[in-house]
């Protein structure tokens, strides 16, 4: 725990939305992200909650990812309201698919905080981040068919549903329910036109 401490404590700048300040994570971070990953409403639409020790290896894998690639995973805090809400980030897809290697958009809210917008809004930051500072062409997204409300996300962050890119998600079983997943796209291109750049 110690090292995991050690780690989540490093200094970073962190982005600032209207609502948001998305930062590098903390100490004080590790119970309510564990709570969140055990939780069976949030987690609907994964293989299963996560234990403690395996939301500690997830905030582990986060940060080997900031720490090779120099972006990842921010926590999200709703200053005034909620010191920590979920995360939002950037990730390179681990795993073989016929869109990697790529760079995906992905987040996790707690269900007190869904409804909001600020996955939205959250993301919307992230996206700037790899479209204006990492220089990204494109950014990707998915999830399965039934998770309407990531999907929706998606859909108004401006990104565009690619079916031919749907897939069978690898680290699932075969004939697993939630082994098939939605591909959602948007390049630099789309987002700059977006923004009426």
């Amino acid at each position: 725990m110690h090292k995991l401490v050690n780690h989540l404590s490093s200094p970073e700048r962190h982005l600032q939305t209207q609502r948001l300040v998305l930062r590098r994570w903390r100490a004080e971070d590790v119970e309510p992200f564990a709570a969140m990953n055990a939780d069976p409403l949030t987690m609907r639409f994964m293989p299963g909650v996560l234990t403690r020790e395996q939301s500690e290896e997830l905030l582990a894998l986060f940060g080997a990812h900031h720490r090779l690639h120099g972006f990842g995973v921010w926590a999200l805090e709703v200053p005034e309201v909620a010191p920590f809400i979920g995360y939002t980030g950037l990730q390179r897809v681990g795993f073989a698919a016929p869109f990697a290697p790529a760079v995906e958009i992905g987040w996790r809210l707690a269900p007190a905080h869904w409804g909001q917008g600020y996955a939205t809004e959250a993301a919307q930051a992230a996206l700037r981040t790899g479209f204006e500072d990492l220089n990204l062409d494109q950014i990707v997204s998915f999830t399965v068919a039934a998770n309407k409300p990531s999907w929706s996300v998606m859909e108004r962050l401006g990104m565009h549903r690619d079916a031919d890119g749907d897939f069978e998600h690898p680290r699932l079983p075969r004939g697993h329910a939630l082994r098939p997943h939605i591909l959602y796209r948007i390049s630099r291109d789309a987002w700059l036109r977006q923004r009426g750049l």
